[in-house]
């Protein structure tokens, strides 16, 4: 079939991405998504309408989306009913009349059933049931277990999401909140996230949780008096752990100053912590939000550096999202050295003596990853993360204080809600050091041989 003068075609089910190409999709890329979910918490359910906008990028016959084990009631395309099929983690959607290239239409699914996390490689990633409540932790392929998408990380867009769930529960999710309803024994959350946003960036957040904000270093309930200014700092604990995550949390307002000091202004509307009642493996970096477990919070700091970890994540990963997987290196890398940097500034050991000492471990380990593309195998391997932190320590002796840091802050700045490659950070590290520095980033990035610090 030809529109306006070029064959329409059906839309790739791969995205390209080296890594991952079987998540992603290409034909369109979406613009906004407005989800509206209603969740029951006790027999897991999920009930849901997805409307997502879209840009053709070619004369479209047919496009994909991923989309987990839901049971589809309903898809129009341009408010008209459109044919579908299941195919694995894929949603083949056929619309009544084909698009043409560089159309916006509109794609509105239908759907409900139990969500459950998406196996991979990494295990089970996406929506999962806590003891009492839920959470989304989608790194890096868990987006389809609640929502059809085009899950890859360089499709970014804005989204409304509202939730509707028990009166008991607090929700807590990726965007700025804009109102709530409460009817009979349900409440309703509506937010925000107007900023470009990954799919894998989103997230949910229900359970049994006090409300805190930060207040000149407080963590006090539900704030209503005027704010003095700065980022609104918000956080969902359980009330059996407010005293230890006081503590434990009690100087994330210096982390913040100290971040924006670093890499620009903070790049959202607030920051939310949401602490679960259970334990997490590891935290998890979401858009405007980070999720720590209840083995994370002990009231002795003891997990300080993976607040500051994670929240560098806001700037690097999250603002700047990498183009492709193969530059994870970016996001891990960025968000380690933050963790180096916070401990000097903040009385603890230098940045110096803890580049040596990761130095000195990652030495003793097999020279078997490049961490410029480490392969999907090790894309989460302990190196990318402490190598590249390495590489950011080791160019800054290189260039020098001035240079670096005005390179840092210009990259977060400069990027803002952009995705981002390895090549673009090389090539703006140049500049500010007045001449080439490939073959620094060839020993660091590419070769498998740790080079001298």
């Amino acid at each position: 079939m030809r529109v306006n003068g070029k064959t329409a075609a059906p839309g790739a089910e791969t995205s390209g991405d080296g890594y991952l190409p079987a998540h992603g999709n290409g034909g369109y890329r979406v613009r906004h998504y407005d989800l509206d979910l209603d969740y029951r918490i006790g027999p897991n359910r999920l009930s849901a309408t997805a409307v997502l906008t879209c840009e053709a990028t070619q004369a479209l016959s047919r496009l994909t989306l991923d989309f987990g084990e839901f049971r589809v009631s309903r898809v129009l395309v341009e408010g008209k009913p459109a044919k579908y099929v299941r195919r694995g983690l894929k949603l083949q959607v056929k619309p009544a009349r084909s698009i043409p290239a560089g159309t916006e239409f509109e794609v509105e699914i239908r759907y409900a059933g139990n969500p459950k996390p998406v196996g991979s490689r990494w295990g089970d990633i996406g929506w999962d049931e806590l003891t009492d409540g839920a959470l989304v932790a989608s790194q890096p392929v868990g987006a389809p277990s609640w929502f059809p998408c085009n899950d890859h990380p360089a499709d970014k867009a804005s989204y409304r999401i509202a939730v509707a769930t028990s009166s008991p529960y607090l929700v807590a999710a990726t965007g700025n909140l804009v109102s709530r309803y409460q009817s009979a024994s349900t409440t309703k959350w509506v937010f925000e996230r107007p900023e470009p946003t990954s799919t894998y960036l989103m997230s949910v957040q229900i359970g049994r949780y006090e409300d805190l904000e930060l207040s000149d270093g407080a963590w006090v309930p539900e704030l209503t008096a005027d704010r003095s200014g700065g980022v609104v700092q918000r956080a969902a604990v359980p009330p059996r752990l407010r005293r230890a995550f006081a503590r434990d949390f009690g100087r994330q307002g210096r982390m913040m100053d100290a971040l924006e000091d670093w890499f620009g202004p903070y790049p959202f509307g607030e920051y939310v912590v949401v602490v679960t009642d259970d334990d997490l493996d590891d935290p998890i970096e979401a858009q405007g939000m980070a999720i720590f477990g209840a083995n994370h919070v002990d009231g002795k700091r003891t997990h300080e550096r993976l607040v500051v970890h994670e929240l560098a994540h806001q700037w690097f990963g999250n603002s700047l999202t990498v183009a492709d997987w193969q530059h994870i290196w970016l996001n891990e890398g960025f968000a380690t050295y933050t963790e180096w940097l916070w401990s000097e500034r903040s009385g603890g050991e230098s940045a110096e003596a803890l580049a040596r000492a990761w130095y000195a471990r990652v030495r003793a380990k097999p020279a078997d990853v490049t961490i410029g593309d480490p392969g999907v195998a090790r894309m989460f391997d302990e190196r990318v993360y402490k190598r590249g932190g390495l590489t950011l320590h080791a160019l800054r002796g290189e260039i020098g204080d001035p240079a670096f840091f005005a390179l840092v802050k210009a990259w977060a700045v400069e990027n803002r809600h952009a995705a981002v490659t390895t090549e673009e950070f090389v090539s703006l590290a140049e500049s500010y050091a007045g001449r080439s520095l490939r073959e620094f980033f060839a020993a660091w990035l590419e070769r498998v041989e740790l080079p001298p610090l």
